[in-house]
């Protein structure tokens, strides 16, 4: 399993209920990650989306309230979620938020791919600091490149065993 997230310079990744930025060129890196995968949320970043279900993925939402969802898979519990889990490969799975998602996940994750971006968004929600966490190594760290204003880098970490 993997985490997809983008973060600012706090680690922060949201503000009521919703992203810390408007950034094109890291929706068409979560896109191209993602695309005929499988998603895990929770049931807050589902109803973030408005028009349903990510297209062209399977999406799986943890919600132990159980709200039916039509273009999603609902489970109720993270053992309900890890048996739905096993139809698919680890290489497959990516878990896209929110903060007690993450947290509850990140164990599971050998990956995770970090947008940073150089800025504070004032951020309400956050994702662990990956660099002071020494089970956490930055593998990959794309250049800086600008994105609506802001400067960021598409980065990877990889969980050590």
């Amino acid at each position: 399993m993997k985490a997809i997230v983008v973060a600012d310079n706090k680690w922060g990744i949201g503000k009521k209920g919703n992203l810390l930025f408007r950034l094109p060129k890291d929706m068409a890196f979560f896109r191209e990650k993602t695309l005929g995968k499988v998603v895990v949320m929770g049931a807050k970043t589902y109803d973030s989306f408005h028009g349903g279900a990510l297209p062209r993925r399977t999406n799986i939402v943890l919600d132990d309230g159980g709200a039916v969802r039509p273009d999603a898979v609902t489970v109720t519990s993270l053992a309900e979620l890890k048996e739905v889990l096993r139809a698919y490969s680890d290489d497959d799975v990516f878990v896209i938020g929110g903060a007690s998602v993450y947290a509850l996940l990140l164990e599971e994750c050998s990956e995770a791919f970090v947008t940073k971006v150089d800025a504070d968004g004032g951020a309400e929600l956050f994702f662990p600091d990956l660099d002071k966490d020494p089970r956490w190594v930055l593998t990959q760290q794309g250049p800086p490149t600008s994105d609506n204003g802001y400067t960021l880098r598409f980065c990877k970490y990889e969980r050590r065993s």
